[in-house]
C-alpha cells in the first residue's frame, strides 16, 4: 500500500492507523514524503513504533524532477514495492480492517487488472466543507455510477486505485501519469484501453476532506472543475443532468408556465440524492443544506468552462487540452 504524503491533513494519524490496523497476513506500507522536516514524517514514525509488527517503511524522496510530485512519489514508493497487489490511497482516506481481505478477494479474479473504489465524504468542522461533501455524495458520484453503468468502467478516482503490477509495468510504468493533473482519471483510462478489466469495486472508503475555509475550499473546487472539463470533456458537459434543480429553477424562470416541471424536479433530485447518498453510500445528507449545494455546485460547474489556470499545493499549473499540465510561467 503506497501513502503519498505532503503537510497534515486533518485526521492524518487516524485515517493512516486503519490501515496499520488490517485483518490481513501479508501486507506492506510504504509512505513517501519529499523530505524529513515534512510533519507527516513524524506522523508516520510514532505509528511505525506502535505497530512493530506491521512491515512498513518511510521514504525520503526529494525534490521531485517534473511537476506532479504526487507521481514521484508513488513511483519511489512503487519501486521498493514488494507485493503483486499495489494499493495507491491519498492521506485523507480511512478503511476498515477488512479493506485489504476483500480487495484481495475481487483479485481472485485473475482477467481483473485495475479497481478504483467509491467513496463516502466525510465533512469536516466548516461550513464550506459540510456543502462539498453533500456534493461529492450526491453529484459526483451520481455521475460517476451514470458514467458506469453507460459505458463501463474506463477511468479511475483518485483516493483508492488498486492495481496488479503487471498492469502498471505495462503502462509503462506510474510516471507513464505524470505530466497529467488527474493521474488517477488516466491510470485506469489508459489501463482500459490497453485492454486490461477495470472494476468499480463495491468497497466504499471513507475520504476526509477536512476543514478548508471559504478561500481554499472555492480553490479546490475550482481546480477540480477544470480538471475534470480537461480530462473528460464531454463527461463534464453531461454533468448537466446532475444540476437538474439550478437548470430546472432557470427554465421556469425563462418560462413561468414550467413551474409545475421544477416540483417534478425538485422530487427527483431528492429522490437520486437519497439513493445514491445514503442507500449506496451510507452518508446521510443534511437536507436543509442539499439546495444551497445545488446552486454552489452548479456555479463552479459553469465556472469549470473558463480559464485554464489553477493553484495547487502553492503552485500555480497551466492546464492543456489533452488534461496535461504544466508550470505557468
Amino acid at each position: 500500500m503506497l501513502k503519498p504524503l505532503s503537510g497534515l491533513d486533518e485526521g492524518l494519524e487516524d485515517n493512516l492507523r486503519s490501515y496499520f490496523r488490517q485483518d490481513y497476513e501479508n501486507f506492506e506500507l510504504l509512505f513517501a514524503v519529499r523530505h524529513g522536516l515534512d510533519p507527516a514524517a513524524s506522523v508516520v514514525q510514532r505509528l511505525m513504533l506502535e505497530y512493530p509488527a506491521v512491515r512498513s517503511k518511510l521514504i525520503i524522496t526529494g525534490e521531485p524532477p517534473y511537476a506532479h510530485a504526487k507521481v514521484f512519489s508513488l513511483k519511489c514508493m512503487f519501486d521498493q514495492a514488494q507485493h503483486d497487489l499495489i494499493v495507491m490511497g491519498d492521506s485523507d482516506v480511512r478503511v476498515g480492517p477488512d479493506f485489504c481481505r476483500s480487495l484481495a478477494d475481487e483479485f481472485a479474479e485473475e482477467r481483473l487488472g485495475l479497481v478504483t473504489c467509491p467513496y463516502r465524504a466525510v465533512a469536516g468542522k466548516s461550513f464550506w466543507s459540510r456543502l462539498e461533501a453533500i456534493g461529492m455524495n450526491t453529484d459526483f458520484h451520481a455521475g460517476l455510477f451514470t458514467a458506469v453503468m453507460m459505458e463501463g468502467t474506463k477511468f479511475a478516482v483518485g483516493p483508492t486505485i488498486v492495481a496488479r503490477r503487471s498492469v502498471l509495468m505495462a503502462l509503462g510504468g506510474i510516471e507513464r501519469v505524470k505530466d497529467y493533473l488527474a493521474e488517477d482519471y488516466m491510470l485506469g483510462r489508459i489501463a482500459s484501453e490497453l485492454g486490461f478489466v477495470v472494476r468499480m469495486s463495491p468497497y466504499i472508503v471513507e475520504h476526509r476532506i477536512g476543514s478548508d475555509g471559504m478561500r481554499a475550499n472555492f480553490s479546490h473546487r475550482l481546480r477540480w472543475a477544470r480538471s475534470t472539463r480537461r480530462s473528460r470533456p464531454w463527461g463534464y458537459i453531461g454533468q448537466v443532468f446532475t444540476h437538474s434543480l439550478p437548470v430546472g429553477l432557470l427554465a421556469g424562470l425563462a418560462h413561468p408556465e414550467w413551474w409545475w416541471l421544477v416540483a417534478v424536479t425538485a422530487f427527483l433530485r431528492a429522490a437520486a440524492a437519497w439513493v445514491v447518498s445514503e442507500r449506496i453510500l451510507g452518508a446521510a445528507i443534511p437536507w436543509l443544506l442539499l439546495p444551497l449545494q445545488d446552486a454552489v455546485g452548479f456555479v463552479f460547474w459553469v465556472a469549470g468552462f473558463f480559464g485554464k489556470s489553477i493553484l495547487w499545493r502553492g503552485q500555480r499549473y497551466t492546464l492543456n487540452r489533452d488534461g496535461t499540465m504544466e508550470l505557468a510561467s
